[in-house]
């Protein structure tokens, strides 16, 4: 199976003078992932949906998803006046049950963590993926992983399959010690290419604030995706990786 994991940026370009999403849509499509999590996902955004002619009627996660991926799950984070927005899980497989984890911190916005179980044919065991978007102060996000982890020791036994994916913010890369040390968890490019991958500004990658964990997997082939067209449709790139349960 294929996973990727992007930061949407709310299907606007840079500087926020375009909408995308179509663009976005066609993107994702071409690398054929099997399950794709999705960070900055708006559900609902009324000032946005006058300012764009193009802006689709139903939600973001709903416009992604249309035919290819007929499984889908939206963890709403974030809520203003007349908008909306979170994680979501595109899936070419049945989600058999998903939950929104509240893992806020006290000293900044509202976030969340997607957890959906994905039923893949004919293997008798479920796959828990995972959709994460940290915090930008490393408060934030110390207090968030540890939440993160308490709920997932909880919920799922030490031998399930796993994927934790999504924009963790973690630029000092301090994220990878706590998933390793609480819930086994291992950063699939580590893996193979010894350090976590760059992937922020999307137009020359120096920041490494986007992951990939696995446990219970067999991973290959983790490529970073910041080239054309990646380049114009968000401020993060995308990550890819097979993996093999």
């Amino acid at each position: 199976m294929r996973i990727m994991t992007l930061n949407l940026h709310k299907g606007l370009g840079l500087f926020n003078r375009s909408f995308v999403l179509p663009a976005i849509r066609d993107a994702i499509r071409a690398v054929s992932a099997d399950i794709v999590l999705l960070q900055e996902v708006v559900g609902e955004h009324t000032g946005f949906a006058g300012q764009f002619e193009d802006w689709p009627l139903e939600s973001q996660y709903e416009f992604l998803a249309d035919s290819t991926w007929q499984q889908f799950a939206y963890g709403k984070n974030a809520v203003a006046d007349n908008s909306h927005h979170g994680n979501a899980v595109l899936s070419k497989y049945p989600i058999a049950d998903w939950r929104n984890y509240e893992i806020s911190s006290n000293t900044g916005e509202a976030r969340g963590a997607l957890h959906c179980q994905v039923a893949i044919p004919h293997v008798p065991e479920r796959l828990d993926v995972v959709c994460v978007h940290l915090g930008l102060r490393e408060i934030e996000r110390q207090q968030q992983l540890n939440t993160l982890c308490d709920r997932i020791d909880k919920q799922v036994p030490a031998e399930a399959p796993m994927i934790v994916a999504g924009d963790f913010n973690d630029w000092r890369c301090r994220a990878s010690r706590i998933l390793r040390e609480r819930l086994a968890l291992s950063d699939v490019f580590s893996e193979i290419q010894k350090r976590p991958p760059r992937t922020y500004p999307v137009k020359i990658p120096m920041l490494r604030l986007d992951r990939i964990y696995s446990r219970n997997l067999v991973s290959k082939r983790p490529e970073v995706l910041s080239g054309p067209p990646w380049s114009r449709l968000s401020d993060h790139a995308a990550l890819t990786v097979d993996i093999a349960l």
